[in-house]
C-alpha cells in the first residue's frame, strides 16, 4: 500500500525522536516529501533538473559486493527492504557454517551509521543480536549471528531469508478480510509472542502489518524481534531507555513512559489495532488519539466482540487482556450465544434426542417384521427357481449337441476354402512384401533425417531460451539494484524477486500494469546497411528505410520503468468504468471484428485517448505515467541486442504475431491469426518485455519526422518541429508482414484517429 506524505513524515518524526535522525536530516527529508507531494503534475520547462544518478545505496553498498570478516564473507545479491533500522539485503553466504543450520541464502540487516557511531550503541546492538538468537520458534524469523565488515565498519545481523510478502502488501491486494481469516493470520503471531514472553521475558513493541510476513509456503513469520530485545531495558546491563518505541498508530499510549519492564499489553494494543485494520481496511485512529476517542465498530462483529476488541486497544492498559492469545480467545468466545441461550439450546437438544430415540426404536421393530416376511418369500422363490433351472439345463444340453454338429460341418468347409485361397494369396503377398520392404526402408531413412533435423532445431531453441532467461534474470536483478540505489527512502517501491514492479492504487481498489525496470545505457539507434539490404530483399521500400537513418548513438540518461505488456482490454475496461470514457472512433474496442478477451491488447484508442488514460493512471497510483519516447522504446525493444529483432536476424510465427504468408531472411512461412493474440503468447525479450515485435503497433510520445537529422541524443521525446498532428508508432502488428517488425522500423499515424492494429504500452518515471 503506497504511503501518504503524512505517513512518511510521521515515520521520520519517530526516527528523529528515537535519536536515529538528526534534526537537519529530518528537515531535509521532510521537505523532499512535501516537494514530491505538491509538485505540479507533469512538471514544466522551468523545473529544477534531477540530481545526478548515485551508484549503490545510502550506505555505499551495491549488488555483487562482498562484506563481512575475512573468515565469513557474504555477497550482496539485491536490496529487498529499507527502514529506520537500516537496509535488508538478500545475500549469499560464501562459507556456509553447518553448525548454524541455515542455507547459503540469508538476509542481512545492515545497520545505519547513526546506530553504531558510538561504542555504547554498538555494544547495545550486539547485545540485541545475541538475545534474538535465543528465539527459536517456528513463527519467528531466525537470527543466526552478527558481524562487522572491516572495510566499511558497518555492523550487520544475519537472519533467515524468506520468500513471500508482508501483511501490509497482502491487505492491499485482498482488501478487508473476514474474521476467520484474521484468526488464521494472527494466531501464529500470538503463539510467537507468548513463547518470547514465557521463555525470555521479551516484548516485541513494534507489532504492525509490515512486521508480519506470509511466506510462499503459507507460513506466518514475525519479524524484527531485535527491536523488542532493545526495548527490554530492565535486562540490559546498560540500562538504556527507548522512548516512543513502536510505529505511529500501533503504539500504545504508555509506550514512551520510561517503564522499567515492558509488558505484553503493549503488543496486545498493537494487535487489536491490526485486527480492526484487517476487518475494515483502515486504521481505527492515528497516533494522536485522545483518551476519550472511540472509533465506530467494524463490519461483522457483534456487540460482545466489539467490546472485547475495544478493550484490546483501550487507552488504560488495565482494561486490556494479559496477552494476544487471550485477546483472540475472548473474541472467539464472544462470537457464540449467551449462557441463557446455551441452556435453552441444551434443553431443546435433549428433547430432540429423546424423540429421535423413540423414532429409532419404532423403525427397528418395523424393519424386523419386514425381514421376517422377506425371508418367507425368499424360501418360496428359491424352490420355484430350482425347478425352473433344472428344466432349462435339459434344454440347453440338447441345443449344445445340435450346435456342435453344425460347427464341425462349417469348420470343414471353411478349411477347404481357406487352403484354396491361401495358394492364390501367397504370390500376391510375396509381391506386396517386396514393395513394402522397399517403401519401409525409404520411410525409415526419411524419418531418421527428419528426427535429426528436429533434434538439432530443438537443441538450438532450448539453448537460446535458456540463455535468454538467464540474461533476463540478471538484467532484472541489475535493474532492481539500480532502482534501489536511486530511491533510498523506506516508502520507495521495490520490485519483486522476478524484477516486476506493480504500483498499487492509492484508494486500494487495484494495481497498475506490470512494469519492468529499464536501466540507463547507450545504444545505436536506427538500422545498419547490412540490415537494410536484407529488408530490401524482403520487399522494403527505400523511403521507409530512410526514416531509420542516420544511425547514431543515443544515451538513455535516466532509468525508467516500462509496461511488461501492452495495456490490455481488461485494464482499459477498468479505466472506462471509472471515468465514463466513450470512444469517438469507428473501431469498437469491445468488438473489433475478431475474438478478444481481457488478456488481449486493447485497440481502437487514439493517441489523444491514451493521454486521458495516462492522467487517470497517474492519479490512481500517485506516480508519473507517460508514453515512452521513441528512443526509449527502441532501447527497451533491443534489450542490448544489435540484430534486426531482439532474438536474431530472422523471425517465425512461433516468436511473434504477424501475417505468416510472408517470410524474412530465409524464415519459413507460418500462421496468420487475422487478429490479436494474448499478450503472454510468445517468449519475452532479454529484458522481460512481451510483444515488442508484432501483435499491435504501439504509440510513442514523439511527433513524426522524416529521419533522425536533428533528433535528441539523450533519449527524450522529439516533439519540436515535424508533423505535429501525427505521432510515431513502433513494433509492427498482426496485419503486417515481418519486415515491419524489425526493432528499428518507424511508422506514423494521426493522433486523433484509432483503428484495430494500434495499441500502446506505458512508461513510468522513477526519479
Amino acid at each position: 500500500m503506497m504511503q501518504t506524505a503524512r505517513d512518511k513524515i510521521r515515520e521520520l518524526r519517530a526516527l528523529h525522536d528515537d535519536g536515529l535522525l538528526s534534526l537537519q536530516e529530518f528537515d531535509r527529508r521532510k521537505n523532499a516529501i512535501l516537494d514530491a507531494e505538491y509538485a505540479p503534475p507533469g512538471g514544466n520547462a522551468t523545473s529544477v533538473s534531477a540530481p545526478p544518478v548515485r551508484q549503490g545505496t545510502e550506505l555505499g553498498l551495491m549488488s555483487g559486493q562482498e562484506i563481512g570478516p575475512q573468515n565469513r564473507r557474504y555477497r550482496l545479491e539485491r536490496l529487498i527492504g529499507m527502514g529506520g533500522m537500516g537496509q535488508v539485503w538478500q545475500a549469499t553466504d560464501l562459507a556456509t557454517h553447518a553448525e548454524l543450520g541455515h542455507s547459503d541464502l540469508v538476509a542481512l540487516k545492515i545497520l545505519p551509521p547513526q546506530l553504531t557511531q558510538s561504542a555504547i550503541h554498538a555494544k547495545l546492538l550486539i547485545e540485541e543480536a545475541t538475545q534474538a538468537r535465543k528465539l527459536a520458534h517456528e513463527n519467528i524469523v531466525r537470527v543466526y549471528e552478527w558481524a562487522q565488515d572491516p572495510a566499511t565498519s558497518s555492523y550487520f545481523i544475519i537472519m533467515e531469508y524468506l520468500e513471500g510478502q508482508d501483511l501490509d502488501a497482502y491487505l492491499a491486494a485482498q482488501g478487508p478480510l473476514p474474521l476467520e481469516a484474521v484468526y488464521r493470520l494472527l494466531s501464529p503471531v500470538g503463539d510467537a509472542l507468548q513463547y518470547a514472553w514465557d521463555k525470555h521475558k521479551l516484548v516485541h513493541r513494534d507489532i504492525k502489518p509490515g512486521n508480519v510476513f506470509l511466506t510462499q509456503r503459507g507460513e506466518i513469520k514475525l519479524l524484527d524481534f531485535g527491536i523488542a530485545s532493545r526495548a527490554r531495558s530492565a535486562g540490559s546491563s546498560l540500562g538504556l531507555q527507548t522512548p516512543n518505541a513502536g510505529t505511529a498508530g500501533y503504539r500504545a499510549p504508555e509506550a514512551g513512559t520510561h517503564q522499567r519492564q515492558p509488558a505484553p499489553k503493549l503488543d496486545v494494543y498493537a494487535v487489536a489495532v491490526m485486527i480492526y485494520q484487517l476487518l475494515e481496511g483502515r486504521m481505527p485512529f492515528d497516533d494522536m488519539r485522545p483518551a476519550d476517542f472511540h472509533p465506530s465498530p467494524p463490519q461483522g462483529l457483534n456487540e460482545r466482540q466489539w467490546k472485547v476488541l475495544s478493550n484490546g486497544f483501550a487507552y488504560q492498559q488495565e482494561r486490556r487482556p494479559d496477552s494476544v492469545n487471550q485477546l483472540l480467545t475472548d473474541l472467539r468466545r464472544a462470537a457464540g450465544p449467551s449462557e441463557e441461550e446455551l441452556a435453552a439450546q441444551a434443553a431443546q437438544a435433549a428433547q430432540e434426542k429423546q424423540a429421535r430415540e423413540q423414532q429409532r426404536q419404532k423403525e427397528q421393530a418395523a424393519q424386523a417384521e419386514q425381514a421376517r416376511v422377506a425371508e418367507l418369500n425368499r424360501q418360496s422363490q428359491a424352490a420355484e427357481l430350482a425347478k425352473r433351472r433344472q428344466a432349462e439345463a435339459h434344454a440347453a444340453a440338447a441345443e449344445k449337441v445340435r450346435l456342435d454338429q453344425q460347427r464341425r460341418a462349417l469348420e470343414a468347409r471353411q478349411r477347404a476354402e481357406a487352403e484354396a485361397a491361401a495358394l492364390a494369396r501367397k504370390q500376391v503377398l510375396r509381391e506386396q512384401l517386396q514393395a513394402r520392404r522397399e517403401a519401409d526402408a525409404k520411410k525409415a531413412r526419411e524419418e531418421q533425417e527428419e528426427q535429426q533435423r528436429k533434434a538439432a532445431q530443438l537443441k538450438a531453441e532450448a539453448a537460446y531460451r535458456l540463455e535468454q532467461e538467464r540474461h533476463r534474470k540478471q538484467q532484472a536483478a541489475r535493474n532492481a539494484a539500480e532502482l534501489a540505489a536511486l530511491m533510498p527512502t523506506a516508502a520507495s517501491p521495490v520490485a519483486d524477486p522476478s524484477g516486476i514492479l506493480r504500483d498499487r492504487f492509492v484508494d486500494g481498489t487495484g494495481t497498475g500494469p506490470d512494469l519492468v525496470l529499464i536501466p540507463t545505457g547507450r545504444f545505436q539507434m536506427g538500422s545498419p546497411e547490412h540490415e537494410q539490404a536484407v529488408a530490401i530483399k524482403a520487399g522494403a521500400q527505400k523511403n521507409w528505410l530512410e526514416r531509420e537513418m542516420p544511425q547514431r548513438w543515443v544515451g538513455i540518461e535516466q532509468p525508467f520503468a516500462m509496461g511488461r505488456f501492452p495495456v490490455t482490454v481488461g485494464q482499459w475496461r477498468q479505466f472506462v468504468r471509472d471515468t465514463g470514457w466513450e470512444s469517438q472512433s469507428d473501431t469498437d474496442w469491445r468488438a473489433p471484428g475478431f475474438a478478444q478477451n481481457d488478456e488481449h491488447p486493447v485497440i481502437g484508442v487514439s493517441w489523444v485517448d491514451v493521454q486521458l488514460y495516462l492522467r487517470w493512471l497517474s492519479g490512481k497510483t500517485g506516480q508519473v505515467y507517460r508514453l515512452p519516447s521513441e528512443a526509449e522504446w527502441e532501447y527497451a525493444c533491443r534489450a542490448g541486442t544489435k540484430t534486426a529483432f531482439s532474438f536474431g536476424d530472422s523471425i517465425t510465427t512461433e516468436q511473434a504475431n504477424y501475417d505468416g504468408h510472408y517470410t524474412y531472411n530465409g524464415s519459413p512461412r507460418g500462421a496468420y491469426l487475422q487478429g490479436t493474440n494474448k499478450v503472454t503468447a510468445f517468449q519475452p525479450n532479454p529484458w522481460g518485455l512481451f510483444d515488442m515485435h508484432g501483435n499491435v503497433w504501439e504509440w510513442t510520445q514523439d511527433v513524426v519526422h522524416d529521419n533522425y537529422v536533428g533528433a535528441p541524443v539523450d533519449g527524450s521525446a522529439w516533439e519540436e518541429g515535424g508533423d505535429p498532428v501525427r505521432r510515431i508508432l513502433r513494433g509492427g502488428s498482426w496485419l503486417y508482414n515481418p519486415r515491419y517488425l524489425r526493432s528499428s522500423v518507424r511508422n506514423g499515424f494521426s493522433a486523433v484517429l484509432a483503428n484495430d492494429i494500434v495499441g500502446f504500452r506505458v512508461a513510468r518515471k522513477l526519479v
